[in-house]
């Protein structure tokens, strides 16, 4: 690693993780740096930025092994970082507990943030790589409650860190988001797919195809006449673990019954010819998800497309139809017991945004809506969701080019 020295080089690094060079950015960095300087000794360390993430089309479609298209965003973790020679451990977070343990203590699982960076060692080491200690201090733009996956973020940044202190930066990113998958399932007990890891990882526009594993393709698209808002439309992910398995569980089902683990290895041409039947003996609902997936892998594949040619109209119809389908089919929109948190801001985001798209975000029934507006209109888009959700729930995005990086 070499420390970046040329102001040329720092202006390229800013445009490709935030769009632009801003001072309250370049302030960012200098803060963060003296922090470092002041909390532990010496004249400067290495810096790294882990960045939040948006699933743009694919809604529920991956633990079946289908595919998804998600980008990570200008919103991100940032840590300046140094080694330390006696295996210890030392992170500092803004507005969190100190984090404190050497290399011995991390087979001790613990359900938090000092679990998960024991988790990413520990799949470090049994996978054959080389571990050691380090010191950070990192401060965060990545919102909590946006569903821009933070936890993933943490979990890709601390990888980076150990990759390149004692990896040559050799760790592929796709290895190093089941790294961080190992350490959310095994440490954390959250047992997510690869998604969110991925695509943090990897960076840019991705097409992930979880048919055999993870295949992944960059989309090369410049997305810059759009930007992402994401708005949170407030109720709580508590009790809804039920809910959420409860999708997997009923497209397993489908698949069961045609004789398949998952919906991925069916045909969609055999699940369409059998439909009437599949309602009539899986049920209504199951049925109804499972056309979502079939037709949501489609409109992943013709949306990566779009992008690729730059067929906007299309393209935003796509998302359009994403959404509605989440809405009829796979029925993640309505929040159990009877709240139309997610549906009320569709329809008041169709009305602020007839031009643009809005969907579901993420799993569903509780949480965020993704709009894509013109960014011509953005900002009064934001204005006037921000009057009804308020300022600190209304998320202004752009489209970030590169995944978890050292600079």
């Amino acid at each position: 690693m070499q420390f970046v020295k040329s102001g040329e080089q720092v202006k390229e690094l800013f445009k490709q993780l935030y769009g632009n060079v801003t001072l309250s950015q370049v302030s960012r960095y200098n803060r963060l740096i003296k922090w470092f300087n002041k909390s532990f000794g010496g004249n400067g360390c290495y810096v790294c930025s882990s960045s939040g993430r948006v699933e743009l089309i694919g809604n529920h479609t991956d633990h079946n092994g289908g595919r998804v298209m998600g980008c990570t965003v200008n919103l991100d973790i940032l840590a300046g970082f140094m080694p330390t020679d006696d295996g210890t451990v030392v992170i500092k977070s803004k507005g969190y507990k100190d984090i404190s343990f050497t290399l011995d203590d991390i087979d001790e699982k613990e359900v938090n943030s000092s679990g998960i960076a024991k988790g990413v060692l520990k799949a470090f080491q049994l996978r054959g790589y080389s571990v050691g200690g380090f010191k950070v201090c990192m401060t965060s733009t990545v919102a909590g409650g946006a569903g821009i996956s933070s936890s993933a973020a943490y979990e890709l940044l601390i990888g980076q860190i150990v990759n390149n202190l004692y990896n040559d930066g050799k760790v592929s990113p796709e290895e190093l988001a089941q790294i961080g998958q190992y350490a959310e399932n095994v440490y954390f007990n959250k047992p997510c797919g690869l998604l969110d890891q991925s695509v943090i990882a990897l960076g840019g526009i991705v097409k992930l195809d979880f048919k055999d594993g993870l295949v992944s393709q960059r989309i090369n698209s410049d997305m810059s006449r759009y930007n992402l808002v994401l708005v949170d439309t407030g109720g709580s992910h508590a009790n809804l673990t039920e809910h959420y398995a409860a999708i997997p569980a009923e497209m397993k089902a489908v698949a069961n019954y045609m004789g398949a683990d998952r919906l991925i290895e069916k045909d969609s041409a055999e699940f369409f010819a059998r439909y009437d039947e599949i309602v009539k003996n899986v049920g209504l609902r199951p049925a109804l998800r499972a056309k979502h997936f079939y037709e949501e892998n489609a409109r992943v594949d013709e949306a990566g497309r779009c992008l690729e040619k730059g067929e906007w109209t299309s393209f935003i119809e796509l998302i359009n139809q994403s959404g509605q389908s989440s809405l009829t089919q796979l029925q993640n929109c309505s929040y159990p017991g009877g709240d139309t948190l997610i549906p009320d801001a569709i329809a008041l985001a169709r009305k602020l945004n007839p031009d643009g798209a809005v969907r579901v975000h993420g799993g569903g029934f509780a949480g965020t809506i993704l709009n894509i507006v013109d960014r011509r209109h953005s900002r009064e888009f934001v204005g006037e969701m921000q009057k009804v959700y308020g300022k600190n729930k209304v998320f202004l995005l752009k489209v970030r080019s590169v995944g978890t990086k050292v600079l």
